[in-house]
């Protein structure tokens, strides 16, 4: 069973890989997530690497996105599921486009996190919010 800090990291490097491309505005904005957010206090910033490699041998495994997502929504407390799906939306919009494989991932983990939809559309549209441009 992995941990709930690294249950968030997952989210957010499963977002940034759903379109097969992690894009460095994607990655830049996961580094500085988990340097800024209170829920990462005392976790090691120089492990998000080993991190991320072993969310990708999760998901190269048969059925590893239904098996990363199981594994996300055991680590995190009922508290922490909004603050996943946050943070999942801020990924895919870092980059200032969402693809179609990043909603689609969007959408599984609102099922999986059991977000309901206007807590999920008030979370979407305040992400929309911080990352629009002039």
């Amino acid at each position: 069973m992995i941990e709930s800090q690294t249950a968030l990291l997952y989210t957010m490097v499963m977002v940034s890989a759903a379109d097969n491309e992690m894009s460095d505005s994607e990655i830049t904005r996961i580094g500085e997530i988990v340097r800024q957010l209170p829920v990462f206090k005392g976790f090691d910033d120089e492990q998000m690497a080993t991190v991320a490699q072993e969310c990708a041998g999760v998901l190269a495994q048969d059925n590893g996105l239904e098996l990363a997502l199981e594994q996300i929504r055991n680590a995190l407390p009922d508290h922490l599921r909004e603050t996943a799906y946050v943070l999942a939306c801020d990924i895919a919009i870092a980059d200032l486009k969402a693809e179609q494989e990043e909603l689609r991932l969007l959408e599984m983990l609102r099922h999986t996190l059991e977000i309901d939809r206007l807590s999920a559309a008030a979370i979407e549209r305040a992400a929309r919010a911080r990352y629009a441009t002039a």
